[in-house]
């Protein structure tokens, strides 16, 4: 499951390509169209952050297999985030605001981590034979069922404000939403399916995506 194979390489070059096309329309669209560069460097510099871990989550940290109707979804997808927040952000009115600019930073960073070094610590026990059939509840988990989406929200919301456009707002909400309506209840179905009575008892303790709250 966690290995790159051949069948799989097509895919995740797919989505390679796709993230260093839409770089370059990014950089294009921060340095050569806008005439503020010193924001725009903090946004670009943030979408080169996120593209070298995805980048890394995808063939290195947690390589695993990747369907063409998923490489093709994660492509599109991907093009809100290294465009759509560029063109928000050079079709701004508003004045960069430095608090605002710092606590984009902070989420960023934040959610960042937390979408990332939650994954890292469950995978040693998912690729241990001996945890075959196993829930893991452990690490960053034992704080909410789906802590990784958390991580995902937060580092969405953090480049909507750095991009210094309010309604760069609407694409981490949107995010949430479907979180909320479509990955979550999808998920926990898969669990609860595969796992049963481990789940019951985990989901009956656990928050589902924000600790000690919901």
């Amino acid at each position: 499951m966690y290995g790159i194979n051949k069948s799989t390489i097509k895919e995740k070059l797919l989505i390679l390509v796709a993230e260093i096309i839409y770089l370059i329309i990014a950089y294009y669209l921060l340095f050569i169209t806008y005439d503020k560069s010193g924001i725009s460097l903090g946004l670009f510099i943030a979408l080169i952050i996120t593209a070298i871990r995805l980048t890394a989550m995808m063939f290195i940290w947690l390589p695993r297999g990747i369907a063409w109707q998923e490489a093709i979804m994660n492509s599109l997808a991907f093009g809100i985030y290294y465009l759509g927040f560029p063109i928000l952000m050079i079709t701004s009115n508003q004045d960069p605001n430095l608090t605002v600019l710092i606590v984009g930073w902070i989420l960023f960073l934040g959610g960042s981590m937390l979408n990332t070094v939650s994954e890292l610590l469950r995978k040693p026990f998912k690729d241990n034979p001996v945890n075959k059939g196993k829930l893991y509840t452990g690490g960053l988990f034992k704080y909410a069922i789906h802590i990784n989406y958390l991580g995902d929200c937060l580092w969405v919301l953090g480049l909507a404000l750095i991009s210094n456009n309010m309604y760069s707002l609407l694409i981490p909400l949107g995010l949430f939403l479907v979180f909320v309506f479509g990955y979550i209840p999808k998920s926990d179905d898969y669990l609860q399916n595969k796992y049963g009575e481990q789940f019951t008892l985990y989901k009956q303790k656990t928050k589902k995506l924000i600790p000690f709250i919901w």
